[in-house]
């Protein structure tokens, strides 16, 4: 473990145990994020890899999204 999560799992331990717990369900669920992440990435690496992986007209996505369609 590096030494800045050991200083923090430290800490951690001095506060009370729902403070701990709160933080606890927060760190798994962000590390749960990343994980996901890295999955997601890995998997459009494979498909870039294979050859599956088309241009983007970064214009138009960036039109598109600003005009709300396809967007978040």
């Amino acid at each position: 473990m590096v030494k800045t999560l050991e200083q923090a799992i430290v800490q951690l331990s001095r506060l009370p145990d729902a403070d701990q717990e709160q933080i606890g369900r927060k760190l798994l669920s962000h590390v749960e994020k990343l994980n996901a992440l890295r999955a997601e990435i890995d998997k459009g690496i494979r498909s870039l890899d294979a050859g599956k992986g088309s241009a983007l007209d970064i214009e138009d996505f960036l039109s598109r999204k600003k005009s709300g369609h396809g967007g978040v």
